[in-house]
């Protein structure tokens, strides 16, 4: 089946400047030996090397006409960086985009909608938060990749020395509890740097608050109502409780890196960072577990922002048969198996929930999505997360600022920023 741009709309139309960054393959990457290069971007983190390595050469094996090259990208400012692709004649095949951003890149006209691929790509059962947001206005643009959320992440020896027994944390109390007992000696309780808002959300959505609110067809900031004040105000608590920056997000630097120099005793991360933990410090194999995110009673966890990604095709892609065959396989039943295993992610089919069955990471993650949410489902949340003024207002109630004012500032630039194409 040959794949076409069948979105009506108009193919992005930025400046000639946006086209400049892309894949470096160029629009006809077909080698002088008849072979085909599929240019893949993948996000930081989202598969291993040693997955990335198995799977390519595989794939390879079993599509004797398709080389395979995959390009990490950085979360930070990968909005922009889709949006450039998008715009220009030179895009990979096949992007990974968080499933929030689905819908902006689809209400442009850059993506291929693949919704007669939905069949052949095993939608029947998809999970539907990722399925959901992966369509815009009836069609399917972006094919789920897998799902997770957020748990913690304990060094089990340092909590043992503690004196602190992680399976009887299941409030906020009890958590605050355990991170000031932890937060002695040299060790950090928790490292929570100051910009992580996913975490925020998770406090907020607690609280009964939100991020945003819609009335009447528009929406407003929303993080400076009560409930949202009072998450906040509990993430100042937690965050103080060991040395993460405050001017900064989980990214710089990494948290499982900091976590791997053998002072932290927890952080707020998805299970796979345990991988990455113990791959810059083999010590510390066998001595990591998972908890889910405690709430504010012990009968409800705490909420957690339910989130993945999914796999899109750009309507500039030179192979866009390739990349259909590509997002086939690494979606399908024995890759999405070994990638939950691998990276302790929730596989992107609900007949798959049995791979991650004996994963302790995935079954925190489970019991935490019991009590998932998302950001607003609208393409204007995607000027939000690029803009992302949530991170500028943690910082500066961290660093003293007035939370109230701060809070009324930042919930204006998210009001603007939702519906500056309105």
């Amino acid at each position: 089946m040959k794949y076409r741009l069948l979105a009506g709309g108009s193919v992005l139309a930025l400046t000639a400047a946006l086209s400049a960054c892309s894949s470096s393959s160029g629009p006809d990457s077909a080698n002088g030996d008849g072979r085909t290069t599929v240019d893949v971007w993948l996000m930081r983190d989202s598969v291993s090397a040693q997955f990335q390595k198995e799977f390519t050469a595989d794939f390879e094996k079993r599509h004797p006409t398709i080389d395979v090259k995959i390009q990490i990208q950085e979360w930070d400012g990968i909005g922009q960086k889709i949006t450039a692709a998008l715009a220009s004649n030179d895009a990979p095949d096949v992007i990974e985009v968080g499933n929030t951003q689905v819908s902006q890149f689809a209400e442009s006209g850059g993506l291929l909608d693949l919704s007669d691929a939905t069949d052949e790509l095993n939608g029947e059962d998809w999970l539907s938060g990722l399925a959901e947001p992966g369509s815009y206005e009836g069609k399917q643009y972006g094919i789920p990749y897998y799902a997770a959320n957020r748990v913690v992440v304990y060094r089990t020896d340092l909590f043992e020395k503690a004196g602190v027994d992680a399976a009887g944390i299941k409030t906020r109390e009890q958590w605050i509890d355990a991170a000031t007992k932890l937060n002695k000696g040299g060790t950090q309780g928790i490292y929570l740097p100051g910009q992580m808002w996913y975490a925020l959300a998770g406090f907020i959505w607690d609280e009964g608050g939100d991020l945003a609110a819609e009335s009447g067809g528009k929406w407003s900031g929303a993080l400076d109502t009560p409930e949202a004040l009072r998450g906040m105000a509990f993430y100042e608590e937690l965050q103080a409780l060991g040395k993460g920056p405050k001017d900064s997000d989980e990214d710089d630097p990494p948290q499982a890196e900091v976590m791997a120099q053998g002072q932290v005793a927890q952080v707020i991360s998805t299970p796979g960072a345990a991988n990455v933990i113990a791959e810059n410090n083999p010590e510390l194999k066998g001595k990591l577990a998972f908890f889910p995110i405690p709430g504010k009673t012990a009968d409800t966890p705490g909420a957690v922002f339910t989130g993945g990604s999914d796999l899109v095709v750009p309507a500039a892609a030179a192979h866009p048969d390739e990349a259909v065959a590509f997002i086939k396989e690494l979606t399908g039943d024995t890759w999405q198996k070994k990638l939950a295993v691998a990276m302790s992610y929730v596989p992107n089919r609900t007949s798959l929930a049995s791979a991650v069955a004996d994963d302790p990471g995935a079954a925190a993650m489970a019991v935490g999505a019991a009590n998932g949410h998302a950001t607003p489902n609208t393409p204007g949340w995607a000027a939000v997360e690029a803009e992302n003024p949530i991170k500028d207002y943690m910082t500066a109630v961290l660093t003293g600022g007035d939370p109230a004012k701060e809070a009324a500032k930042a919930s204006q630039d998210i009001t603007r920023a939702m519906n500056a194409g309105s």
